[in-house]
């Protein structure tokens, strides 16, 4: 009997969806977020283009989640996204 696979989830686009969640909820600006996470406005734009192709570390996800105030595992939440 054939195995069945579930369909594979792009946990880069689910995390970049969370991150611009959650900047919106504490309603702030990629240029802000940027200046407070130390990372560069074009990499954030990057990071949340629908488009963009997503690479990036856990270092990164951790730091932008303390940026956010909002705990690591948040950011891999698929509901609600």
């Amino acid at each position: 009997m054939p195995r069945k696979y579930k369909k594979t989830i792009d946990v880069y686009l689910i995390i970049a969806k969370n991150i611009k969640k959650y900047r919106r909820k504490n309603k702030m600006t990629q240029r802000e977020l940027a200046k407070i996470s130390g990372y560069s406005y074009s990499y954030l734009r990057r990071l949340e283009g629908p488009s963009c192709r997503k690479n990036f570390s856990i270092q990164a996800i951790y730091n932008l989640s303390k940026a956010l105030n909002i705990d690591i595992k948040q950011l891999f939440d698929e509901s609600d996204i």
